[in-house]
């Protein structure tokens, strides 16, 4: 520890001469630093740019391997939709005219541009090939409503006069012979050869900005040396209990912790009156997140948290149940709102022991619920069927002195429609069709 004279070098002389001459040397670091972003800004910009140049290419090759995914699909199996998706990517999303767009940079991108316009080039008259294919297809299918593109290839005479299933296999082989193979092998020659030059660019341009960075780090190197040493020096003379507790606190409150207790009396009080405010919010947010996601009588998720649900949900390995209770307005209106509650509460506790902890329960209206049965890809149908048996078996079951009731369902396998947004209404359709079988059953909703 050092000891200075009573009549010597005050402490606050000390801390002016210390900030005037780190003041000093700031102001050189940060020139040096401007410098540096300057060219780290540059650099960063070309390793943009040379990335943005690589995936452009690369999305041209992703759009064409696309449309030929398309085209195989419906000359495979007559599907309209691949149709529909073939021409929205060919005419809508434009990826393969967007990634020339972004090519036309700059001169110094004119050879890479070159290849991938040759790459375009070849993809587009790979097109004709495919038009040809989707048309053969239309004409055996018999389909009237098709891209006016395709009503202008006219096919040749001979396959005009095979029968629908000649064509669709003359399509097919179109699509996938050697010929047209050899012409997506051209695209890729092409996208590589556009590569290539892209990465010559990038080298030179490297090579350039690394050159004048090094001598500007040699310099901000050592003004930040003689900095840091001045630095050192003064926080050595900071009081080490206050800055020490800060910047624990500081870590701690990022990780959503409470502030250790810890160092001076006033921080020990800062952090005693801290750790209480982190308590009482924390257990306010918890109960404020379950409030507003649950049903307050039932338990169950409400409106909210079945909105969030559907959002998330994962359809090609999940079933949706909605179902509501037969007669439910007779039941309130024969032995009053309160025996009804207690109905809809014994109804949720019967679908959370009839159903797994994964599945989420939601009472999306007045006797209205739904059900998610997550991770059921796998689950048969059979034992769904014993599922809905048991719950309306324990509905029925007048042991705790509620009246019988029972309910209808409608049951949809996510794998059965195209989005989230279908999947209420088919599962609304299922269980309406129950209602109209007489009540106290379930269907499953078919294409």
């Amino acid at each position: 520890m050092l000891h200075f004279p009573r009549k010597g070098i005050s402490h606050r002389r000390v801390h002016l001469w210390l900030v005037i001459i780190i003041l000093f040397f700031s102001g050189t670091v940060v020139y040096a630093t401007l410098r540096l972003t300057s060219t780290f800004l540059r650099i960063t910009a070309s390793a943009r740019q040379n990335s943005e140049l690589q995936k452009a290419a690369h999305e041209l090759m992703n759009a064409s391997d696309y449309l030929t995914e398309q085209v195989q699909r419906f000359t495979i199996n007559g599907d309209p939709v691949f149709l529909e998706q073939y021409f929205s990517e060919a005419f809508e999303s434009k990826r393969r005219e967007e990634a020339i767009a972004i090519m036309d940079v700059s001169d110094k991108t004119d050879a890479a541009r070159a290849q991938l316009q040759s790459a375009m080039s070849n993809s587009v008259k790979l097109m004709e090939q495919e038009y040809y294919a989707m048309r053969l297809v239309i004409d055996a299918k018999g389909y009237t409503d098709y891209p006016d593109v395709l009503k202008g290839v006219v096919l040749s005479s001979a396959d005009a006069a095979l029968a629908p299933a000649d064509k669709i296999r003359r399509a097919t082989e179109l699509v996938l012979n050697d010929t047209y193979y050899g012409q997506k092998d051209k695209i890729r020659k092409d996208m590589q050869e556009c590569l290539d030059e892209i990465d010559k660019l990038a080298a030179i341009n490297e090579e350039t900005e690394l050159i004048t960075l090094n001598g500007q780090i040699r310099m901000a190197r050592s003004a930040v040396i003689v900095q840091a040493l001045l630095v050192f020096f003064l926080i050595w003379l900071t009081t080490r209990l206050a800055i020490n507790p800060v910047l624990n606190a500081v870590e701690q409150i990022k990780a959503d912790n409470p502030i250790p207790e810890r160092g001076s009396d006033e921080f020990r009080y800062l952090a005693s009156a801290y750790n209480k405010m982190y308590q009482k919010n924390k257990s306010s947010l918890e109960h404020l997140n379950f409030k507003v996601s649950h049903d307050e009588l039932t338990g169950a998720y409400n409106r909210v948290g079945y909105d969030y649900l559907l959002s998330s949900i994962d359809l090609k390995t999940s079933h949706m149940m909605l179902l509501d209770v037969d007669n439910f307005k007779n039941i309130n209106d024969t032995y009053g709102h309160e025996t009804g509650d207690k109905i809809l509460i014994k109804l949720v506790n019967t679908l959370q022991n009839v159903f797994r902890d994964d599945d989420c329960i939601c009472r999306i209206g007045g006797d209205e619920f739904v059900v998610f049965m997550v991770h059921s890809s796998n689950m048969k149908r059979k034992m769904i069927e014993s599922k809905m048996d048991q719950i309306n078996s324990e509905l029925g079951n007048t042991s705790d002195g509620l009246p019988p009731v029972s309910i209808s369902a409608g049951i949809v396998n996510g794998k059965d429609v195209t989005d989230t947004s279908h999947l209420f209404e088919k599962t609304d359709k299922a269980m309406y069709a129950s209602k109209m079988n007489g009540k106290h059953t379930y269907t499953f909703y078919s294409k």
